[in-house]
Formats: structure tokens, sequence, C-alpha cells
């Protein structure tokens, strides 16, 4: 792959968060890739588990987005600085900023993926 293949599909990965696109964001990963997000919880294996966390972490927001800041490729890898931002389901507004770390597999789609962030800090001023 490509540099220019690999952005392609770092930019739909962030797009299919923006549009909170759960269809979208599992088509950015192979069937059997592991997700390490945040790193040092569980890792989520499988599309199956995926979606669940998808679903789970979007159950808290009217509206949430990742947005890439950054994005830098070497090999099948690419680290990505980013910026999420959300309106939780009670109108009240949080942000944070985080690193992700993507493996892609030759055919085009995530095998393993680090998320370093603290999505917990983000849940939290929902409730403040």
């Amino acid at each position: 792959m490509t540099p220019e293949t690999i952005h392609a599909l770092v930019q739909r990965y962030f797009a299919a968060t923006r549009a909170m696109d759960v269809t979208a964001w599992l088509a950015c990963f192979a069937d059997n890739a592991v997700s390490h997000d945040p790193y040092g919880g569980r890792p989520v294996q499988g599309k199956e588990e995926l979606r669940s966390f998808f679903l789970r972490a979007a159950m808290a927001f009217k509206e949430i987005g990742f947005t890439e800041n950054f994005v830098t490729v070497v090999g099948n890898r690419a680290a990505v600085k980013f910026t999420a931002r959300g309106i939780g389901n009670n109108g009240k507004a949080a942000t944070c900023e985080g690193i992700d770390i993507f493996e892609f597999n030759d055919h085009g789609a995530i095998q393993t993926m680090w998320g370093y962030w603290d999505p917990a800090a983000m849940m939290a001023q929902l409730q403040g």
C-alpha cells in the first residue's frame, strides 16, 4: 500500500466516527482486527466486539467526532494525533486529544489499533 492509500483509509475511519456510522466504521477493520482502545484496557477483537464497543461509546452522545489533526505513515502503519469533540445526550460538551496508531493489512483494512487517550476524562466532562 502507498502512503496515499493509508492516508485515505485513515480519513475514512475518522469520517465514519464523525458521522456516527457504525457500518462505515466497521468496514475500516479486518474481520479479525484487534483494537486496544484505549490502550491498557481489555483488547476488543473481531467485528462483533468492535460493533458493541462503538455502540456503547456512542450511546452517551448526541454527536461525537474524532478529527485527525496530524497523520504520519511509515510502512503499513499510521500514527494519528486527533481531537475528539462531542455533545452528550444531556447537552454538555466534551473534548479530548489523543494519538491512535493503526497497523493495516495487505487488504487495506485496520488489523491492529492502539488508542492513547483518556475516554474517562472525556466522559467526566459530561457529568460536570
